[in-house]
Formats: C-alpha cells, structure tokens, sequence
C-alpha cells in the first residue's frame, strides 16, 4: 500500500520517532508518542503497529544495554519468561492482523489511555521481603505475567513496559531497579516477536 505524506507530515513523524525513541531508552512508554502520530499522519492501523514494533525494538534494545552494563538484570528471570514473551506476543500480532483495519483503528485509540495510564502511574519503592528465585510460587506468577504482557505488547504495545516493571515488583517482589531492568529483555523480545508477523504479512 503507498502512502504520499507532505515534507511536514515526515518532519513530525521524524520528531515523534526521535521522541518516542528517547523515552524508550530511558524507562519506556515511547509508543504512547509515535503510535498517536502515525496514526494521525494518516498511517492506517495495522502498519502503524508494524512501524512502532520497529522503533520500539530499537529504543528498548538501547535500554538494555544501559541496564546490562549496570549488571543490574536478572538473567535467570529474563531468561525464563522470554519463551513466554515470544508466544504472548506472538498471538497478540496475530489477533491484531485478523480485526478489520476500521475496527482495529478504534481499538487501539481506546487502548491508549491505558498505556500513558501504566506508564505515568508513579513506581515507588516498596519495602518487602524478596521472594527465593525458586519454586512454583516465583516461576508460575514469570510465566503468566511474560505470556499475558507479552499479547498485549502484540496486539497494540505501549505501556508494556511499565506494567512489567509493576508486575515484577508488586508480585515478584523485585526492586525497582532490577523490575526494570529485566523487564527491558521480556519487552525486547515480545516487541521482536510482533515485529516479525507484521514484516512476514506485509
């Protein structure tokens, strides 16, 4: 499908992307600043989803390596939940790809305060006895909070980020930092994941 934009719908599109982009390497949320843009330039529901799983990929890739260097992510964890990651995300792009673009459009406009919800909520340390990084009662809650972020990431995105970093430290127990950090690996590979569907369906 072509798409003709005028110099300045590029040049504001140029700036949501550097914008979003800059908010992803630092704590994630940039969707909420290029998912509105595109869609606004124009941009019909489904490649904009294809479009901000790109840059999403390349802003949370940034991210971790900060983190990464700061040995401040926890690989094990990481490591457990990006399969889980993957197959969310995987099925979210999916269902996403299979709703009408008119439907999908209004979808993914209603979803955005949800997002800019997630990721303004304040992340306040919370003083609490860490959970052992062993058991079904630590593995069960990583599998279900990769799977289920992982399908919303798919299906829209932004925000994802955030509700990670809440789900780790309120129900994993992590801190914030190291909620953080982890999180930035799980979100790395659900934004991959819906990347690839909608580059293979065009």
């Amino acid at each position: 499908m072509a798409l003709d934009f005028s110099l300045f719908t590029y040049a504001i599109g140029i700036a949501a992307a550097f914008g979003g982009g800059f908010i992803d390497s630092i704590a994630g949320g940039g969707g909420l600043v290029t998912m509105p843009a595109l869609l606004l330039s124009g941009v019909p529901p489904h490649q904009s989803l294809g479009v901000n799983k790109v840059s999403a990929c390349l802003g949370t890739t940034v991210a971790l390596g900060n983190f990464a260097r700061s040995n401040l992510v926890l690989w094990r964890v990481a490591f457990a939940g990006i399969i889980f990651s993957l197959v969310g995300s995987l099925a979210g792009s999916r269902l996403a790809l299979l709703l009408d673009a008119a439907v999908l459009g209004k979808v993914l406009v209603a979803l955005l305060p949800i997002g800019m919800c997630a990721t303004l909520l304040p992340k306040k340390e919370r003083k609490q006895a860490p959970l052992p990084h062993s058991g079904p009662r630590f593995w069960i809650p990583v599998a279900l909070v990769c799977l289920v972020m992982g399908g919303y990431d798919g299906f829209f995105g932004p925000g994802t980020g955030s509700f990670l970093i809440l789900a780790f430290h309120w129900i994993l127990r992590m801190g914030l930092m190291q909620a953080s950090a982890t999180s930035k690996v799980l979100n790395l590979a659900s934004n991959f994941a819906g990347a690839v569907v909608v580059i293979v369906n065009g």
